[in-house]
């Protein structure tokens, strides 16, 4: 052992209790690993399903925007009348206590806000496409969002495990084999010392 430690049953009661609160803290950890990860790969599978959705909403929605384009020129001056979006909320849910975002976006009912003249269908199928395209990326964020938080909060949680496993564990159950040894190798000597003292008593008499 590298570090000197004194064989005494304090020291040995001591050792004990900090190798069981060490497996138990790597059982937690190893837990949580494992709700972390599962809750993970099934967010990853809503990623894969949502991004081959959005991804054909915004060719649509460019496709569109394009159609616009082509029919009505330069419509820069026409798309600052659109608002900015301020409907966006954020809350968090805990997960073993990592916090998860959950993105929600203000449902309102879809109004053109810029005049019928100069404009056309086009147009307005493109600001629908956009709309959707809006709507999508939220839930996206959401879940993207989530996977990074989760992703880091395993690799954390990995970390310390790995550190108790390797490290922490080992060192303790070595500590308590060799107070545990250095005691029982003391009541031999104890035992034999106090056998030849009284075998030395009875030739004495």
């Amino acid at each position: 052992m590298n570090e000197q430690v004194f064989p005494t049953k304090g020291n040995l009661i001591q050792a004990r209790k900090f190798l069981a609160i060490s497996n138990l803290g790597y059982e937690l950890l190893d837990r949580k690993r494992n709700i972390l990860i599962r809750e993970m790969m099934q967010m990853i599978d809503e990623a894969k399903s949502i991004r081959g959705v959005i991804e054909e909403t915004y060719i649509k929605a460019y496709d569109a925007l394009q159609d616009a384009h082509i029919t009505l020129g330069v419509i820069d001056k026409i798309v600052k009348g659109v608002p900015i979006e301020k409907g966006i909320n954020v809350t968090y849910r805990s997960v073993m206590g990592v916090e998860i975002p959950k993105v929600s976006l203000k449902k309102t009912q879809v109004g053109i806000p810029y005049g019928f003249y100069m404009t056309n269908s086009e147009l307005d199928n493109a600001y629908v496409c956009f709309n959707k395209v809006k709507e999508m990326t939220v839930v996206l964020a959401e879940v993207e969002n989530g996977i990074f938080r989760l992703a880091t909060a395993v690799k954390q949680t990995q970390k310390r495990a790995n550190a108790l496993k390797n490290i922490l564990i080992p060192r303790f159950e070595n500590m308590v084999k060799y107070i545990s040894d250095s005691l029982e190798e003391k009541e031999r000597e104890d035992f034999s010392r106090l056998k030849v003292i009284k075998v030395m008593k009875r030739k004495k008499k």
